[in-house]
């Protein structure tokens, strides 16, 4: 949860017609992971448990894609 903060904090920051672009996607892929988590958590069954840890790890894949994209662009620094 303290990553999705962490987003959202640096992507205020962004310019405002990355708003439906890159800070969306930077976004919804950080809430993806907690959220899955939590949801396989939730589920009370290892085997569905383990299948929302692979799709929680597919969004921190995806969103560690994206953050190399915003720095690329200079939309974000490592140290922000």
């Amino acid at each position: 949860m303290e990553l999705t903060v962490a987003v959202y904090r640096i992507t205020a920051s962004f310019p405002r017609e990355e708003v439906f672009g890159l800070t969306s996607q930077l976004r919804r892929a950080a809430i993806s992971i907690p959220s899955n988590i939590a949801e396989g958590q939730g589920r009370l069954n290892t085997r569905e448990f383990r299948q929302f840890l692979g799709i929680a790890r597919g969004s921190n894949c995806e969103l560690q894609t994206q953050l190399e994209i915003a720095r690329r662009l200079r939309l974000a620094t490592p140290n922000s």
